[in-house]
């Protein structure tokens, strides 16, 4: 059976798409291929500079956006200042493994750009998202010991990986979450989630992790790696879905749909994260 390619999009032509962290790595590709196929794409990118000289590559209806995760007013003010409907939202932007810093809003850095900003910038979209949202995990939700009560990593003894891996559960929660919530109210709009296997991509670079990017045969390129974030966007996938590649452990190859560990799936879980979020960036 053939393998699913960006050769395998369909035309996008009227759709519009914002793709956050599109400035680099998986979220290039990304815009690149929408674009590619049709689509009017946001890119949402912390440094303008950046991401206008990499619009400038991308053959297709492109506009630039200053969107810094890491910053709940920023969010705010993107979502603020935005007009007209999106179809499709993807929560691409993450960082990995920093050593310890807070962000402007006094939370652990990793936690708050990796899942509060789009926790965050979902929600105040949603009104406006006609087809499907894609938050970005990854294979590492499933090393999380996260606690509940701890979630800004105040109390424990901070770990660079511990707290990516947290907070990329937490993505998974964010997801499934939100398509328990569209599915009660009777929307049409999908939460789906995608991981992109292990990626070699500016992300992991100086990371206590860096090492596996030595065997370059074990791991996707940025644009294998984008892919099911392509077919997660883009393809007939249930709500809750979770997209990977179909090698070994998940760690490259083509798209294929899947599920994320059983703590992932616990939907007690999920609600109790989700109302931490809403009292951390101060939605409810």
């Amino acid at each position: 059976m053939p393998q699913w390619t960006a050769q395998n999009l369909p035309d996008l032509s009227g759709k519009t798409v914002i793709v956050t962290g599109a400035s680099s790595g998986i979220g290039e590709v990304t815009a690149r291929e929408l674009a590619r196929v049709g689509a009017r794409v946001i890119l949402a990118v912390r440094n303008l500079e950046k991401g206008r000289a990499m619009a400038a590559t991308i053959d297709g209806d492109t506009e630039v956006r200053e969107l810094d995760l890491g910053s709940l007013d920023s969010v705010r003010a993107f979502a603020a200042e935005f007009e007209g409907s999106v179809d499709i939202l993807i929560n691409n932007a993450g960082i990995m493994q920093v050593p310890e810093q807070r962000s402007a809003d006094g939370f652990e850095l990793q936690l708050a750009t990796n899942f509060l900003g789009p926790f965050l910038l979902t929600n105040l979209l949603l009104p406006r998202i006609t087809e499907r949202v894609v938050t970005l995990s990854s294979v590492m939700h499933r090393m999380s010991r996260m606690d509940g009560s701890d979630l800004g990593w105040q109390r424990r003894k901070y770990s660079d990986m511990g707290a990516y891996s947290d907070s990329k559960l937490a993505d998974v929660y964010l997801a499934k979450e939100l398509q328990r919530r569209l599915e009660a109210a009777g929307s049409p709009v999908r939460s789906v989630l995608a991981h992109p296997g292990v990626a070699l991509t500016n992300l992991a670079v100086g990371t206590s992790s860096s090492f596996i990017y030595r065997f370059p045969r074990l791991v996707n390129d940025a644009a294998h790696g984008a892919l099911p974030t392509l077919y997660a966007a883009t393809q007939d996938v249930p709500g809750g879905a979770f997209v990977g590649p179909n090698g070994a452990f998940g760690m490259k190859g083509y798209p294929k749909v899947g599920d994320s560990n059983r703590r992932g799936r616990d939907p007690e879980l999920a609600r109790t994260i989700w109302a931490s979020a809403e009292r951390m960036t101060g939605l409810a």
